[in-house]
């Protein structure tokens, strides 16, 4: 017999693997624990295609999570695990009051979302983020979504979306942040400029490491920290020691969320050399936090205060130094979107 329980399905690459684990994809994880808290008649369920690394239903906040462990299987093992998502979802709709399927992002966990809410005449919403909206997403023609199932992050994302793949987003909805998950501001800000992200080549750190380069000439005992991981430390590291950088830049790894926070409430300046974001959630986080921000990319359509936008390399070194140089430079938090208002628009969506 079926339960009367109005469920949300919310499809994910990956999701934290306990209530501990506050790395893996910090919006997703965020937006569910408002969801939540905002939305208590509402059961929640997660489907998490990649991560972790095990194949079981566990509680993560009194939500309750599906984990397939999909992050290394190729070609055939993909479509298994597309099997295996969907025959998840059949045992759900069989037993639960389905009010309709999130995805996130514009990828696999789209492909199979959309295709089960079209055979059983569900809603179905996919949120645009990033890397979804390029071109070399070439899942997008198998999707084949329609304007009015796309959620787009920011006005760049609508566009880039709409370049690359002939669809323009129906709906805008920005992704947010907590305010309560924030301390104290600290008496003092000790370091100069900070860095978070994952070590890639589109995330362009060896830029961060020549910038802080250059500023040293004027400030030799600069302080900056990045906070991250990935394939490319090792050279990063090398480069750090090749400029003569050791006692300038600090590497502290992947660091728990909240940690990551204090570090921007610490800091000045955050520095983003991203080649490519479509919404990143650190802007904004660090914004908040009270750092300046400046980067390459800039999602919005109107100016918001304490973030600038570099040219180049060389551009993005002088507005640092003018910055640090103004010894009336404000470190005040700006607030551009919560996460409990993305979450009361993404359910009104689903007309709830």
């Amino acid at each position: 017999m079926k339960l009367d329980l109005k469920t949300i399905i919310i499809l994910t690459p990956a999701f934290p693997a306990d209530e501990s684990d506050t790395v893996w994809v910090p919006a997703v994880q965020l937006f569910v624990r408002k969801l939540k808290e905002s939305f208590p008649s509402v059961q929640i369920m997660v489907i998490a295609f990649n991560y972790p690394y095990h194949t079981n239903t566990y509680l993560w906040h009194g939500v309750e999570v599906t984990s397939f462990n999909g992050l290394h299987a190729r070609k055939l093992g993909r479509r298994i695990i597309w099997v295996k998502v969907w025959r998840k979802l059949k045992w759900i709709k069989k037993r639960q009051r389905i009010i309709g399927i999130l995805s996130f992002w514009c990828g696999e966990c789209a492909l199979v979302g959309r295709y089960f809410a079209m055979l059983h005449k569900l809603k179905h919403y996919c949120w645009i983020s990033g890397m979804d909206a390029k071109k070399e997403n070439k899942l997008v023609k198998w999707i084949r979504p329609k304007a009015n199932e796309l959620i787009a992050m920011s006005p760049f994302l609508m566009h880039e979306f709409w370049r690359n793949h002939s669809v323009k987003p129906q709906y805008q909805i920005p992704i947010g942040i907590d305010p309560a998950g924030y301390g104290a501001q600290p008496d003092k800000r000790d370091i100069d400029i900070l860095g978070v992200g994952s070590f890639n080549p589109f995330k362009q750190y060896d830029v961060f490491v020549q910038v802080v380069k250059q500023i040293s000439v004027l400030f030799p005992q600069i302080k900056a920290v990045i906070c991250g991981g990935g394939t490319e430390q090792s050279r990063l590291e090398k480069l750090i020691k090749e400029l003569q950088l050791e006692n300038n830049i600090t590497l502290v790894g992947v660091r728990p969320h909240a940690e990551v926070l204090r570090w921007m409430q610490r800091s000045r300046i955050f520095l983003h050399p991203s080649s490519y974001e479509g919404f990143g959630l650190v802007y904004l986080e660090a914004l908040f936090a009270g750092a300046h921000v400046i980067g390459f990319t800039y999602p919005l359509d109107g100016p918001v205060p304490h973030w600038q936008v570099a040219q180049s390399r060389e551009d993005m070194t002088a507005k640092a130094i003018d910055i640090l140089n103004d010894p009336y430079t404000k470190y005040t938090p700006v607030l551009i979107h919560s996460m409990d208002d993305s979450v009361k628009a993404v359910m009104n969506l689903f007309e709830y």
